[in-house]
């Protein structure tokens, strides 16, 4: 079966229905509506769904779409989604690689390995296509819901237009029995980076626009390239000013052709022209077809503020960086579970609604870093004056040979998970001579336990980790029950979370972020840090 049929058999997945809402009286309220059935959608959706939160997607599409578009998954991404009970699926399906390297012209200038270190659950990253990474997504609602989470998601319903009031919002709706109008106490805005829910509000980006072009194409072919990471600056077959190569599931391989700037979109899709590229890449002895082709152009910007009153923003509809670096995606998920745990404790009455501008403070924090990171590349890879691509190439040079240069050479960042340092809800580092990988703000590192990983037992509320010190087995604040945790010291446990300290003990966030350490249990300091976690300091 060729591959653009299996992802056409993807693509249905919540057809239209009629909803009770359209023939309701009145409009119906809703707790939370989500805009937008991409991956940060229906994530939002499921994240909100499995704490019991009654939650409507809304979508103009009935499933997912179709190309490879975001495919390099981040082991942040996986172990959020493997809390949501689908990243074994994702890892299964999905190809993973730790080898990268990096050619110029005809040259190998050096490889890096990115597998990670020892006592992981997940690799640090998988190829996975964007359509299956949703598919899964989808299929754990699907489980959910017959378990009784409150998950409704609606295809075919488009919205056309939004009254934000002071404490609810109203949409008005689209679909092909009609219009209706519904409202939200909340309204989620994950409809991409066109986002028409950000437009008709009137909101915009702020940041740099990049004119270069950039062609995708999906082929299967029978070659027997390695399952690596493949980047070539000027390469020497000359389909592009720089080319990118990666292996995804069911044979298929992703190429990334740099065109530059002034182009003909419509001339360099026409598939004579594609395929003219990817012979003088592949030589004339490899046989492959098209499964899929697009030219894209990227930003690197973001909203001013992420959350607008009673209306929040996440993933493409919040912030846009390049493709280099696989930021896009995997920094959308990031923005769910940061959001997902916030908004639930405001709904059911824990903390107060202001504890969601911790959300804009945090993502933007981590948006910020993501586009100069993503900028950086950007640059270095399509240089935009004669001296930038003079010193480009001489570092290029000078990394075949020398390895102190190897890390000016810029083909893509690789995602890695943000550390809120410095911000409102984390506590002051009280753990002298612990780690800096687990301070306050850090996710926190994975670890094997006797049984399972450490991940496995943090996350979806909050924890009082024990590391070599005894905890109490519940502990109560500010109408939070925290679960008590104590693990041995020993192991990548000691190294991860201990350092040169004799003991620690950790709050950790629902999202597995540390709140605060301290090298003893304190029965006064542990509810400071949860106000301050929760907004209430």
């Amino acid at each position: 079966m060729p591959l653009d049929d299996r992802y056409q058999l993807a693509f249905k997945l919540y057809p239209y229905e009629r909803s009770t809402d359209q023939d309701a009286s009145a409009p119906v309220r809703h707790p939370v509506v989500v805009v937008g059935g991409g991956p940060i959608g229906v994530a939002t959706a499921l994240d909100l769904g499995l704490q019991g939160i009654p939650v409507v997607l809304l979508d103009d599409h009935e499933g997912v779409g179709q190309g490879s578009r975001a495919i390099c998954f981040a082991k942040r991404t996986l172990e959020i989604t493997h809390r949501y009970g689908c990243g074994q699926p994702m890892l299964d399906k999905g190809v993973i690689w730790n080898l990268g390297k990096v050619f110029h012209d005809d040259r190998q200038v050096f490889e890096f390995n990115l597998l990670p270190e020892q006592g992981h659950r997940y690799p640090a990253f998988i190829n996975l296509q964007q359509p299956y990474f949703e598919r899964f997504l989808v299929d754990r609602v699907r489980t959910a819901q017959a378990q009784g989470a409150p998950i409704e998601l609606r295809g075919k319903n488009r919205v056309d237009a939004v009254d934000v009031l002071d404490d609810h919002v109203i949409l008005d709706i689209s679909t092909p029995d009609g219009p209706y109008r519904i409202e939200a106490d909340w309204l989620i805005g994950c409809d991409g980076a066109s986002s028409p829910l950000r437009k008709m509000m009137g909101l915009d980006f702020e940041g740099r626009v990049f004119e270069d072009n950039f062609l995708i194409a999906d082929i299967t072919m029978k070659a027997d390239f390695p399952t690596e990471r493949w980047f070539w600056f000027e390469p020497h077959f000359k389909s592009g000013d720089s080319a990118l190569l990666h292996k995804q599931p069911d044979g298929v391989w992703r190429i990334d052709f740099q065109l530059g700037w002034d182009i003909d979109r419509t001339e360099e899709l026409k598939e004579e022209n594609v395929r003219r590229r990817l012979d003088a890449m592949l030589g004339p002895d490899v046989e492959y077809e098209l499964v899929w082709t697009s030219i894209y152009r990227f930003q690197c910007r973001r909203m001013k503020t992420f959350r607008q009153g009673r209306v929040i923003f996440a993933g493409d509809a919040a912030h846009q960086v390049s493709p280099f670096g696989a930021r896009g995606a995997n920094s959308g998920i990031q923005d769910v579970d940061n959001l997902g745990w916030k908004l639930g404790l405001v709904l059911n009455g824990t903390a107060s609604e202001s504890l969601l501008d911790s959300y804009d403070v945090e993502r933007r924090y981590g948006a910020d870093e993501n586009i100069l990171n993503s900028s950086r590349s950007t640059d270095f890879i399509t240089p935009k004056s004669k001296i930038s691509h003079v010193f480009r190439n001489a570092v290029l040079d000078l990394a075949e040979h020398h390895p102190f240069a190897r890390p000016l050479v810029n083909s893509g960042r690789l995602s890695v998970p943000c550390v809120y340092d410095g911000l409102p809800l984390n506590t002051p580092d009280a753990l002298p001579n612990g780690p800096a990988r687990t301070r306050p703000g850090a996710p926190c590192p994975d670890a094997p336990l006797e049984q399972g990983f450490l991940l496995d037992h943090l996350g979806g509320d909050f924890v009082l980790l024990g590391v070599g010190v005894d905890v109490p087995d519940t502990i109560s604040a500010h109408g939070l029950v925290l679960r008590g945790l104590t693990v041995p010291a020993s192991g990548d446990i000691r190294d991860r979370y201990l350092g040169e300290a004799p003991g620690a003990v950790y709050l950790i966030r629902p999202d597995q972020h540390v709140a605060a350490r301290w090298p003893a249990f304190d029965a006064t300091s542990v509810p400071k840090a949860v106000a301050r976690a929760i907004g209430k300091d």
